[in-house]
């Protein structure tokens, strides 16, 4: 008898963006308005969801291996694989026999009935006919402080080292009365921080019959009682216009850090991306930006070691790079991505010179980061305050500025965890600062 009333289980592996994190937490939703218990990933099982990357082939191999532990884990379990390198690498997943059930990225909504009829591994359906946003339900929001919220899928821009597009589909808005009303929701749970997400938000809205942007939905979510800040996921430079900047610095919500994805510094390499701005036009949106926003911190991606990307083109970009000066740069060696333009372009870049390229930029990006830390010492800062973690309290300042404070024997944790509170930046660390609050 207790058997027959054991509630079955299933613990979930993300992989990869933002993006695959808010769909797990609308996966794990669904799944407990069905009954079921949710484990941890290290628990025993009864099932199995992977939710995979294919952004590059090391995002590849970790969810191949993803699926194989969690077989090992529990030989029992069924393994359900979905996400993106499911999406895009259709005739692999057939042949990696620990995967049960393959569930593409616009069959997530259904994926609690498609496990519980499971009986053979199903085909996975072609993204590309999706016309529409699929909305995944509700939410369930595993941090108290902060919640992502995605706003758009897919992505029509098609860089020629880029296999998301085909991952994802074509670009699929989601209803702004859908957005603002989740949102809502999130305020009521006293949660003070959103971040918006998408596969490529700059284009929110141009799938809309009537016009509709990115700076309306924001204009509106500013509005709402409860929430505090206002995050903007990886930005596409281009959608940083006057006219954007004007109506975005009047929304007292908005945090002064912006995610753009750069990719190089160098024109002719940008051109063989297929990356539709100059170097020369991208000085000129981070002058607005740094003319419009006080203490605003820019954040970028880097690729290194593009097909053809010379000796001289590299130096281009790092001069470029010394010059603007990112907060801190994410860099990719490039990975060649089968079914993508630059995959079957001439002049391949040796691996041990993408390593090379590789470790000057995240030299450079640690410096540049050290350099705007010391700036805070002895300033005040207002930081959301979002866990307690080996003794010290956790946060960031609105500009994304990671910092810790120790816990003393007399503050208690109701008292500093997701609230904001002015704190006084003391001594930097390799990548925080130390403040008093």
């Amino acid at each position: 008898m207790e058997q027959m009333n054991k509630k079955k289980t299933v613990a979930f592996v993300t992989l990869g963006c933002k993006v695959n994190q808010y769909e797990t937490n609308a996966m794990i939703q669904q799944f407990k308005n069905h009954g079921y218990e949710i484990l941890e990933h290290n628990q025993k099982a009864d099932i199995y969801v992977i939710n995979t990357c294919t952004v590059t082939n090391m995002s590849d191999r970790k969810s191949r291996q993803m699926i194989r532990r969690m077989k090992e884990q529990n030989k029992d379990a069924i393994i359900v694989a979905c996400g993106c390198y499911v999406q895009v690498a259709k005739k692999e997943i057939e042949n990696i026999e620990e995967i049960d059930l393959a569930v593409g990225n616009n069959e997530k909504s259904n994926i609690v009935e498609m496990v519980e009829n499971y009986k053979e591994k199903t085909a996975v359906q072609d993204v590309m006919q999706q016309k529409e946003f699929v909305d995944l339900g509700e939410v369930t929001y595993t941090s108290k402080t902060r919640a992502v919220i995605k706003i758009q899928d897919g992505c029509d821009r098609f860089c020629s080292y880029c296999i998301i597009p085909y991952a994802r589909g074509r670009v699929r808005s989601r209803k702004p009365e859908k957005i603002i009303e989740e949102v809502q929701d999130i305020a009521k749970e006293g949660i003070k921080e959103i971040v918006i997400t998408g596969i490529h938000i700059a284009s929110y809205g141009k799938d809309f019959k009537e016009e509709y942007k990115l700076i309306d939905l924001l204009e509106k979510l500013n509005e709402i009682k409860g929430i505090e800040r206002i995050r903007l996921g990886s930005l596409e430079p281009l959608l940083i216009t006057e006219e954007f900047v004007n109506r975005l610095k009047k929304l007292e919500k908005i945090c002064n850090h912006f995610h753009l994805s750069l990719q190089s510094g160098c024109d002719e390499t940008l051109k063989r991306m297929n990356r539709r701005y100059t170097t020369s036009g991208f000085k000129e949106i981070v002058k607005l930006l740094r003319e419009n926003f006080e203490e605003v911190m820019l954040t970028t991606d880097i690729i290194v070691g593009f097909p053809q990307e010379t000796e001289e083109e590299f130096k281009t970009t790092y001069e470029f790079l010394k010059e603007i000066k990112f907060y801190k740069m994410h860099v990719f060696k490039y990975s060649p991505r089968k079914g993508t333009k630059a995959a079957v372009m001439k002049g391949q870049i040796n691996g041990n010179i993408k390593e090379e390229r590789s470790q000057k930029l995240i030299e450079l990006s640690n410096k540049n980061e050290e350099e705007y830390n010391k700036k805070y010492i002895g300033k005040t800062v207002e930081v959301l305050w979002e866990e307690e973690k080996n003794g010290y309290y956790q946060g960031h300042t609105k500009n994304y500025i990671q910092v810790h404070c120790k816990k003393e024997s007399d503050m208690k944790d109701e008292e500093i965890e997701n609230k904001i509170i002015k704190a006084k930046c003391k001594e930097i660390r390799k990548d925080y600062i130390v403040v008093d609050i």
